[in-house]
């Protein structure tokens, strides 16, 4: 599974979520793939480099 239909599930289960507790949790989800799609695209485009600094 790609991030990017990670996120589209993730954002599927958001719009089916029974209580707030369930919304948090899959809010929190989303916000981390969210932020993993970044880092991808940040090192595809070489913003920053995927090697360790040590």
């Amino acid at each position: 599974m790609t991030i990017e239909q990670h996120i589209e599930e993730l954002l599927a289960e958001l719009k089916n979520a029974v209580g707030a507790g369930e919304r948090r949790q899959i809010e929190t989800e989303l916000e981390l793939a969210r932020a993993e799609r970044e880092v991808l695209l940040a090192e595809q485009d070489g913003r920053v480099s995927a090697v360790p600094p040590f």
